[in-house]
């Protein structure tokens, strides 16, 4: 969920000319990039929000950015369902039947409260 204006981060969505120019890739690759997130960028523009790409890397750096924008608030994971860790295999079928509706399924390590 996002507010009028708000901002789309993808880890996983298809890249932008924002990405391109964060790799230093030359201007024809951002055209190229653009063209690719082209759907999920006017899907986002008609619902009033930004789509950025986001290409993540194991490093420390980037994961306290995340971790500071998730401490703040301005960076909410949306949740669909949450399962207890003995329920793995319901969470799988879950996801896998296409159930999730929007965000993401999570498997807690913490016992099962409902």
């Amino acid at each position: 969920m996002l507010k009028p204006g708000g901002l789309a981060v993808s880890v996983v969505g298809p890249p932008d000319a924002g990405f391109a120019k964060q790799l230093g890739a030359p201007s024809f690759m951002g055209l190229i990039m653009n063209t690719l997130s082209r759907k999920v960028r006017k899907q986002a523009k008609s619902l009033g929000v930004r789509y950025e790409f986001f290409f993540m890397q194991a490093n420390g750096s980037q994961l306290r950015k995340l971790a500071a924008l998730y401490d703040s608030g301005e960076l909410r994971p949306v949740i669909d369902r949450t399962f207890p860790f003995d329920r793995t295999l319901e969470a799988m079928a879950y996801v896998e039947q296409g159930r999730t509706k929007a965000g993401k399924v999570v498997v807690s390590m913490a016992p099962d409260n409902a």
